[in-house]
């Protein structure tokens, strides 16, 4: 799963990595939890590419309370064509969510839950694989999104048995594309090469901590003893979910 993440890139290089234009200013985040809202790249009706934010957790259009949005926060690549929640949105609705880097938590041999770093192993910005939608409460326009997740690669296997997919920059396009019926193919891990893990601070465990002390790194006594369970969350995560 993803449950928090982090952008600190200033929307000036957002808008030259993914050419698009943005009218809003953007500070650095370092927590962002669902419920929240960040910038997310999607196709506007023109079929042009736009930057705009978008709350984490997805509303379908059909869902009678917007609250289900909390508990759709993930999409599983292997299912995510058919699942009612998504299917529609899969079809048309594809996006990409900027990010600089995402938070997993692993079980020590002391059965302590071990906050992790994970990035790309140049530090460069990437996007994660999302669908968008728009739902409309009390006449107000809402727009919400979930990320992509698929199975662990080796970096993260360690940590936790899933992880969101990051996409190539090459396939940018090919993922935002509604008429590219081929986009399941693109749902695969990263390449091992491309990340690392590197164990932080438990300061990211509480959503208000939203500041460059989250990633400091830490020494830790021993790796992983084993992927935190399926339905783990870390202290004071629990409401968001």
């Amino acid at each position: 799963m993803c449950g928090r993440f982090l952008l600190t890139a200033p929307v000036e290089a957002l808008r030259r990595l993914f050419g698009v234009e943005a009218v809003f200013n953007l500070g650095p985040r370092y927590n962002i939890a669902p419920t929240q809202e960040t910038p997310v790249l999607r196709l506007d009706a023109a079929g042009g590419r736009v930057l705009a934010m978008l709350r984490w957790g997805l509303v379908p259009s059909w869902a009678k309370d917007a609250s289900i949005g909390a508990k759709l926060i993930n999409a599983r690549a292997d299912t995510v064509a058919t699942k009612p929640s998504f299917r529609a949105a899969f079809r048309q609705r594809r996006c990409l969510v900027p990010a600089d880097g995402f938070y997993e938590w692993a079980v020590g041999p002391d059965k302590a839950k071990q906050p992790y770093l994970i990035a790309r192993a140049d530090s460069a910005t990437f996007a994660f694989a999302g669908l968008w939608e728009l739902r409309q409460v009390e006449k107000e326009n809402l727009y919400t999104f979930t990320i992509v997740t698929t199975d662990a690669n080796t970096v993260l296997a360690p940590i936790h048995h899933r992880m969101p997919v990051i996409l190539d920059p090459k396939d940018y396009d090919a993922w935002l594309d509604p008429k590219n019926r081929d986009a399941a193919a693109l749902l695969k891990p990263a390449p091992d090469a491309a990340m690392r893990a590197t164990p932080i601070s438990t300061r990211v465990n509480a959503v208000r901590n939203d500041d460059p002390s989250v990633i400091e790194p830490v020494a830790v006594a021993t790796a992983p003893g084993k992927p935190a369970p399926a339905k783990s969350v870390p202290p004071a995560q629990g409401s968001l979910f």
